[in-house]
């Protein structure tokens, strides 16, 4: 049997009501020419059937499904999804299931669906009206801002779980305060019964390729460039300080941010948790429409193609040579200063895809994003030192705020008496008339 894993299942493909600009799986319709880009029913059973088999010591099994956007298959295909389950379900097996949508197609016979089944809703939303439409609009080029809202407010209503997938890219990267405070503000605070609330940044780093592929390379992602859309590295660095700095201060406990979390299990000497940040990868393999599954979501490639469900087993597929090979290579190729690297316990050279860079001394292999999250996990060292120490001695790490309020309270205290001809109480060395006694105190 394969080691632990994971399947995100596209039952419709590549298929999309919407065109956002930075959508990097659209063209992946190229990989099946002339096809419907509906899963079958017999598919849809097989995988159900050899998904719960091949992971006979698991306490729960999660079916995750994408697209494109999955409900454009319509409800009848998941509520044939939710029968198989309990058709194949062991005793003593706990069955979920998780569903990433736009939201725009959602209507109350959905969510009560939802409901009823104890989907957790992934809902792609960007930020503010302004830096959500900017990028994502229907293939009409419409905005699409009013509508995504409406269809959250609907899975509110009716009690539907769901966290927020934001995208950073150009346009709300400048924005981080802004974006966290809309979801915390505008979307949280109207969930039901102050339940914790998530959310996850991805960073867009999209190559300059013309279409995205080059049939020549095997429908591969060659271009070392990236367009303007792409996050800037160091910017997203900046972003998630921006969100990190409001949230370390007011929200820990109440709002999970997802990179936040993997940070802090870093911190405390355990597994990320995330694909991403992990040492290895290659448990987390996705199937198109038709049963074919593919090394990763980001490498729906024929060269990551492993096999077809209904060719070969599932747990075959998963534990293969390739699919082992895929998933050493994250550590096999990482850069020799990525492993000196003071940050590498956490970070781990992140995502293969986006290792598109040289190394100052010529290596491949650095990450788009090293500049940034080098920033972002140096920044937050101290404040995960101390919630790491908090969890460790059996105390809320959100502990963090009070304490940070009382450090604060005495730093300003400190600024207040300062001399114009003392040290900055800032630690630059300087006079304080030379530094931050040019700016007011609330400025400070």
């Amino acid at each position: 049997m394969p080691r632990a894993y994971h399947v995100m299942v596209k039952p419709r493909g590549a298929i999309c009501n919407l065109e956002c600009a930075y959508c990097y799986f659209l063209t992946k319709e190229q990989l099946y020419p002339n096809s419907r880009f509906r899963m079958s029913d017999a598919t849809l059973e097989s995988f159900t059937r050899q998904y719960i088999e091949s992971q006979p010591a698991a306490p729960e099994v999660t079916f995750a499904w994408q697209g494109g956007e999955p409900t454009l298959m319509g409800l009848d295909f998941f509520r044939r999804a939710v029968e198989l389950q309990q058709k194949y379900r062991r005793p003593g097996l706990r069955i979920s299931n998780a569903i990433q949508t736009n939201a725009t197609t959602l209507d109350p016979d959905w969510c009560r669906f939802f409901r009823r089944h104890d989907f957790l809703l992934g809902i792609s939303l960007d930020g503010p009206r302004d830096v959500h439409d900017f990028y994502r609009r229907d293939k009409g080029g419409r905005p699409t801002f009013d509508r995504v809202m409406a269809g959250l407010r609907l899975a509110q209503e009716h009690g539907v779980e769901f966290n927020i997938l934001c995208t950073v890219h150009a346009a709300n990267a400048p924005h981080p305060v802004e974006v966290y405070r809309f979801f915390r503000d505008e979307v949280a605070a109207q969930s039901r019964g102050g339940a914790p609330f998530f959310i996850q940044f991805i960073p867009i780093v999209e190559r300059d390729n013309e279409t995205g592929y080059s049939p020549a390379a095997g429908l591969a992602y060659e271009s070392a460039q990236v367009t303007e859309r792409s996050v800037q590295a160091a910017q997203y660095g900046e972003f998630l300080i921006g969100v990190f700095d409001e949230w370390v201060r007011r929200d820990v406990g109440r709002i999970y941010v997802q990179i936040f979390d993997t940070a802090l299990a870093a911190w405390l000497g355990e597994r990320p948790g995330l694909c991403v940040y992990e040492e290895t990868c290659g448990a987390a393999l996705v199937m198109e429409h038709n049963g074919d599954l593919f090394a990763c979501d980001h490498f729906v490639e024929p060269r990551c193609l492993l096999g077809n469900i209904s060719d070969t087993a599932l747990s075959d597929l998963v534990a293969s040579p390739q699919q082992h090979a895929f998933g050493m290579a994250k550590w096999e190729t990482l850069p020799a200063c990525c492993r000196r690297c003071e940050v590498r316990f956490v970070c781990n050279g992140e995502c293969p895809k986006n290792r598109i860079r040289t190394t100052p001394d010529g290596e491949p292999g650095l990450n788009y994003l090293c500049e940034g999250l080098k920033l972002f996990f140096t920044h937050i060292d101290a404040p995960m030192r101390f919630m790491a120490n908090e969890l460790r001695n059996r105390r809320p790490p959100a502990n963090i705020m009070a304490f940070l309020a009382e450090q604060e309270q005495k730093l300003e205290a400190k600024f207040a008496c300062a001399g114009r001809n003392e040290p900055c109480p800032c630690g630059s060395g300087k006079k304080f008339k030379l530094c931050h006694g040019r700016r007011t105190i609330s400025n400070t």
